[in-house]
């Protein structure tokens, strides 16, 4: 839902809204939120709230204010809170003072490169992903353990399947948050689910992603368990995957097919060792990764065509990952690149991934070389 100031004052009478959540995430796409009243709101669009940058994971090292302005995009109640006094979440832009972006505001980043890439070849990008997580049990202390919530195996059901209901509480808030669910079960690994949920545009799949695992682990900790994104969990079990599949539309139609579609596949593919570090950017990454067989893979048919990015995992900043993945593909679709020239050598370790990334002149053309800078300095420190 799209809202200037004086609609979403509306909204926020007819829906008894009490508190507002500003919503952005830091430079490795953890969330972060600031809530303010009501009677804040239009301080928060004419000036912005201000944050200590100095205090956000790759926002810069010195104590420069920066401000967070709702960005008049997706706006949702979150349904776990109370229906009298409801919260609300807006994503904001993070501005300077001098009301210039900040140049580590991700979401902008995708934002601009979906407009230089995208937008101006008078087309649409499309983002679905499948993102795998665990259930584990909770201690005495309420921390989680390595104790896998049921034994269940791929699509088992109830009983064996213990997470039915839960993953059933998650599909029912996320559609309360105007995020459409399309399937959900369990996968391979003991208490490992999967929930997939309609694509979006680009921007809009980023943020749904933030939301869907806000969503999953809020749900899981209000059942006593503790929901598990990371990759590799539990040693000896499949790893925590995030497929990413992405399509092309023009005048509403998906033109994802015959050379469209193995040219974008093609330029993903000759890139994807470079944008490892951003697709894998944990060192627990390369635990899953020894056992990845997988690709860039195609599909067509019936007029859906897709490209599907198997290696990345939950750990990503979806706005990061995802510029990557669009210009490269985009880039292929330009050259009209060949699938099966570049074949998927992906690095061993999260150093070498770092390293393909910063001598990689694409990456510094998607993202600048002042952010590419001051990601890997970020990533020595965290």
């Amino acid at each position: 839902m799209k809202y200037e100031y004086d609609q979403l004052m509306q909204y926020i009478e007819d829906n008894d809204v009490k508190f507002i959540r500003l919503a952005f995430c830091d430079i490795f796409g953890v969330p972060k939120n600031v809530s303010i009243l009501p009677g804040e709101l239009r301080h928060a669009f004419e000036e912005g709230i201000g944050i200590d940058a100095s205090l956000i994971d790759g926002f810069g090292g010195s104590d420069e204010v920066v401000y967070l302005r709702p960005a008049k995009g997706s706006i949702t109640i979150l349904p776990w809170r109370p229906s009298n006094g409801r919260v609300i979440r807006i994503f904001c832009d993070v501005l300077r003072a001098d009301d210039h972006s900040l140049p580590f505001d991700t979401r902008k980043i995708l934002r601009r490169m979906i407009a230089r890439d995208v937008r101006s070849e008078g087309m649409v990008c499309h983002i679905g992903s499948e993102c795998e997580f665990y259930l584990l049990k909770l201690d005495e202390q309420a921390e989680p353990t390595a104790v896998p919530f049921d034994r269940a195996t791929y699509m088992d059901v109830a009983p064996q399947d213990r997470g039915e209901n839960i993953r059933r509480e998650i599909c029912l808030s996320l559609e309360q948050m105007g995020i459409i669910p399309e399937t959900s079960h369990h996968e391979a690994g003991p208490g490992q689910n999967e929930i997939d949920f309609k694509y979006s545009d680009a921007v809009t799949a980023a943020d749904n992603l933030l939301t869907y695992q806000s969503v999953v682990r809020t749900v899981a900790d209000r059942n006593g368990l503790h929901a598990a994104f990371n990759p590799k969990p539990l040693q000896g079990h499949p790893g925590n995957g995030l497929h990413i599949n992405l399509s092309l539309a023009k005048d509403g139609i998906n033109i994802m097919k015959g050379e469209v579609l193995t040219s974008f596949a093609a330029g993903i593919q000759h890139h994807l060792a470079e944008m490892t570090a951003f697709l894998n950017p944990t060192a627990e990454s390369y635990k899953r990764l020894e056992y990845y067989n997988g690709g860039v893979l195609i599909h067509e048919g019936k007029g859906k065509g897709r490209v599907e990015v198997t290696s990345p995992d939950s750990g990503i900043n979806p706005y990061l990952a995802y510029s990557l993945l669009v210009c490269a593909g985009m880039e292929g679709v330009r050259e009209r690149q060949l699938l099966g020239d570049f074949p998927v050598v992906l690095p061993k370790t999260l150093n070498e991934a770092l390293s393909l990334a910063e001598r990689s002149p694409f990456v510094k053309n998607v993202l600048t070389e002042t952010f590419l800078e001051a990601y890997l300095v970020s990533m020595q420190e965290r």
